[in-house]
C-alpha cells in the first residue's frame, strides 16, 4: 500500500519536473540568443544559456523547503543527466564523459557562484563581465553582453514574484528575451 502511494507521488513529481525541465529548455532556446544576441550556436553557446536559465530557477528556490527544495535538487539531476546524454550524442565515449562531466560539472558552479554574487549585489557591470568571460569568451569586445544582463535581472525578478506554489505545480514564468 505505502509503495503504491509513494509511487504515485514520485509520478506526480516526475511529471512536474518534467514540465519545469521542458520550460527551462524553452526558455534557454529562445532564438533572439543566438540570432541578435550572437551568443554562439554551438553546443557549448547551448550548455552556457541552459546552464544560466537552470541558474535561474535555482537562484529561486534556494531557501525553500520542502517539495520545492526536493524539485530543485531533482532539476539538477536532470540538467547533468541531459548534460551527460549530449555528451553521448557528440559521439564522446563511455572513458570520456565522466572526465567532461566532472570539467561542465566545475563550469556550472562556477559561473552560477559568479551570477549570483553579481545578482545580489545588483551589479549590471560585473553580471554583464561574467556572461561575456563565460558565454562568448573569444568574442573579445560583446556589446550584446549587456542585453543578456538585462534579461537575466529581469528573469530574476519574474523568478521571485512568482509563487513557490505555481512553480511546484509546474509553472515557470521567464521573460521573452527582446531582440531589439
Amino acid at each position: 500500500m505505502f509503495q503504491r502511494l509513494f509511487g504515485r507521488e514520485r509520478q506526480a513529481n516526475r511529471a512536474i519536473t518534467e514540465a519545469l525541465y521542458a520550460q527551462i529548455v524553452a526558455a534557454a532556446r529562445q532564438s533572439v540568443f543566438y540570432s541578435h544576441w550572437n551568443v554562439p550556436d554551438t553546443p557549448l553557446g547551448r550548455f552556457e544559456m541552459l546552464s544560466l536559465h537552470m541558474f535561474l530557477v535555482q537562484h529561486r528556490l534556494r531557501g525553500e523547503d520542502g517539495v520545492a527544495q526536493e524539485i530543485a535538487q531533482v532539476l539538477i539531476d536532470e540538467f547533468f543527466l541531459d548534460v551527460d546524454h549530449s555528451l553521448r550524442e557528440l559521439g564522446i565515449g563511455d572513458v570520456g564523459v565522466p572526465k567532461r562531466m566532472k570539467k561542465l560539472a566545475k563550469m556550472f558552479y562556477g559561473r552560477t557562484a559568479a551570477y549570483d554574487d553579481a545578482l545580489e549585489r545588483n551589479d549590471h557591470e560585473a553580471l554583464t563581465a561574467a556572461l561575456a568571460r563565460n558565454v562568448c569568451p573569444d568574442a573579445g569586445a560583446w556589446p550584446e553582453a549587456s542585453r543578456l544582463a538585462r534579461y537575466v535581472a529581469d528573469a530574476s525578478r519574474q523568478l521571485s514574484a512568482q509563487p513557490t506554489e505555481s512553480i511546484v505545480a509546474g509553472t515557470l514564468a521567464f521573460p521573452e528575451a527582446n531582440g531589439g
